[in-house]
């Protein structure tokens, strides 16, 4: 049953704000249920996988892959990553050694990584492109251990050994380069406002004044509000889900997110809206620790694969199956940039 909020003059003179849920009742539920049953499905992100050790470390194993060449400090093109083919190295051979691939992902983003309410499983674009990455490594698309891990903690989860790999909405960019390694792009998306329908917030712009905006922390998002905020008041939370919860109940006036992530959360709440354009262009990608450079290479040919084949590629029935419904339009996947060696 939808809960529907009631609207109370605010008492600044910017008009009706919702109090109570608006909209999808469901999103507060969903995120109390993941709590509840990410238990009985993923594994904390501090308990180490079975038959890794306290700690994934990209050194133990056979030999160690050639190095990858250094990252050009000017970072003109952040998304040349590797080419494909390599030789197997350590990275890989510790994770057939293991048996499972243990990947960082998200549980809440619907559309992308999230529990689906028909069978409690994860589901989403994102969760598709780890089985691909299993299936090729492993042989077996379900050879997976699934780690639900916030975005402030995607980057400490690889640096630290505690997740072979993170899927989850997450940018290449220079900042992100100097500390972990990516695969080629495999979408592309840019940040945007979501706002409440009737909200005199019209973009990422002066509308944004005297009011409170939510991001996730770690985010693209929350760092372009630090760079410009318009005069916005930042509420920084855990997930980008509890960013919609909190629109709902009233506590901020508006988000800041990937668009791609917000057409999801328009989708599970019909009272809010995009507002604007997008104000970035970014590329998400598959990351990894910078010493695995055969793990790299080795998804950037999983990568090749994937987007193979025109329409019928896995990349476009992955499309199909998770994203056209909110994101109607995108011809493909972007394509590959390759850097020398």
């Amino acid at each position: 049953m939808r809960m529907r909020g009631r609207r109370v003059k605010r008492n600044d003179g910017d008009g009706p704000v919702p109090r109570g849920l608006r909209g999808w009742g469901g999103v507060s539920a969903m995120a109390a249920a993941c709590a509840v049953t990410a238990a009985a499905v993923l594994l904390p992100l501090a308990q180490a996988a079975p038959g890794a050790g306290a700690a994934r470390t990209p050194h133990s194993g056979a030999a160690a892959a050639p190095a990858a060449p250094a990252v050009d400090e000017t970072c003109l093109d952040p998304e040349a990553s590797l080419r494909p083919p390599g030789v197997d190295g350590s990275a890989i051979a510790r994770i057939k050694a293991a048996g499972k691939l243990v990947a960082g992902v998200d549980q809440n983003s619907f559309r992308w990584g999230y529990r689906n309410p028909v069978d409690g499983k994860l589901d989403g674009f994102d969760i598709a492109l780890v089985k691909a990455i299993a299936k090729d490594i492993l042989g077996d698309e379900n050879a997976v251990i699934y780690r639900a891990i916030p975005t402030s903690q995607r980057i400490p989860a690889l640096v630290e050994g505690r997740v072979d790999i993170v899927v989850r909405t997450m940018t290449i960019n220079c900042a992100r380069l100097k500390d972990v390694a990516f695969s080629t792009a495999y979408f592309e998306a840019g940040q945007q406002v979501l706002a409440p329908k009737g909200s005199p917030i019209t973009g990422y712009d002066d509308s944004l004044k005297g009011r409170r905006i939510c991001t996730a922390a770690g985010s693209i998002a929350e760092s372009k509000l630090k760079e410009n905020s318009f005069g916005s008041l930042s509420v920084s939370v855990p997930n980008q889900l509890d960013c919609l919860v909190r629109l709902q109940l009233g506590e901020v006036d508006g988000i800041v997110t990937d668009n791609a992530l917000a057409a999801g959360q328009a989708a599970q709440d019909p009272t809010v809206r995009l507002v604007g354009s997008p104000f970035t262009r970014e590329f998400y990608g598959v990351a990894m620790n910078k010493d695995a450079t055969d793990l790299v290479r080795r998804i950037n040919k999983v990568l090749e694969n994937y987007r193979a084949g025109g329409d019928s590629s896995q990349w476009v029935k992955a499309y199909r199956t998770h994203l056209e419904s909110v994101l109607p339009g995108i011809p493909g996947p972007p394509a590959p940039k390759y850097r020398d060696g």
